[in-house]
């Protein structure tokens, strides 16, 4: 890929560049030749919220050095998201699998571009998708396999989450990750649910993945979400990735008989058994 050259800026003008740098942007092509000073200047509208009518008025907000010194710890810690592999993936010996991070970037995705259902808050589906698993930065990715109750997996998750918020500097930013987290644990909306569904449809989606680019058959990550899609896109989206698996199967000569998805039941049938697991 090529590399392009940095702009040089005189350095009388460095400064006044930068900090006109959004104006420019908003600015028609023939004012960007014109000198600095005799640039016209945009006014701001206030963030929603602050209280100003401008970024200079007097009742804008400021931000302590405590505050900012909250916020990048907090941030520092939730840097082990990105780094701290999916356990699943590793235990079936999956090379450089996804981190917990991944995972929850592709589910935001998701309550991204889904279709528009009838009293549901998509952005708060985005929220809860990238904060459901957020406690993970310290407890870390708690699998089945590893024989946690499920009882104990969320009080463990909850201990973290709490001190993860103090670590923020508790506020209402704290709180309202505290309530979506529990939002999502408890299943307690409609967001839930979906973001339930779309957890369970980016794994096996990134399942089908693994298989076509190891080599494998990782029946077990389909087979642990039969019959527990709860909403219509949940369960459409699942068929179409269990359809994708079906046509892999079929044509790759895998002695496994392919996996079928049953759109009314959400539930898979393999070698004419129905399996569900509830």
């Amino acid at each position: 890929m090529a590399v392009r050259a940095p702009i040089s800026l005189p350095p009388s003008r460095y400064s006044a560049s930068v900090a006109a740098t959004r104006s420019d942007s908003l600015l028609p092509l023939e004012h960007l030749n014109q000198p600095l000073s005799s640039r016209p200047l945009l006014a701001r509208a206030a963030l929603p919220g602050s209280g100003s009518s401008g970024s200079n008025g007097p009742h804008a907000p400021s931000i302590s050095p405590s505050s900012a010194s909250s916020a990048i710890d907090f941030l520092t810690l939730c840097h082990r998201l990105k780094t701290t592999k999916r356990k699943g993936w590793i235990n079936h010996g999956i090379n450089h699998p996804e981190s917990i991070a991944d995972h929850m970037y592709r589910m935001a995705l998701m309550a991204l571009i889904a279709g528009d259902i009838p009293g549901l808050d998509r952005e708060r589906c985005m929220k809860i998708a990238i904060v459901h698993d957020i406690a993970e930065a310290i407890v870390g990715d708690i699998t089945p396999s590893d024989g946690v109750p499920k009882a104990e997996k969320s009080r463990r998750e909850q201990e973290a989450l709490n001190e993860m918020c103090k670590i923020l500097g508790g506020g209402l930013r704290a709180d309202e990750i505290q309530e979506l987290w529990a939002e999502y644990e408890n299943n307690s909306s409609i967001e839930a649910s979906l973001v339930k569904d779309f957890d369970k449809v980016e794994m096996i989606l990134q399942a089908l993945e693994y298989e076509t680019e190891h080599g494998k058959v990782l029946d077990e990550f389909f087979l642990s979400t039969a019959g527990k899609f709860q909403t219509d896109v949940g369960k459409s989206w699942a068929a179409e990735v269990i359809s994708r698996r079906n046509k892999r199967l079929g044509g790759t000569g895998l002695t496994q008989k392919p996996l079928h998805f049953h759109k009314d039941a959400a539930l898979l049938v393999q070698n004419n058994c129905l399996l569900h697991h509830g």
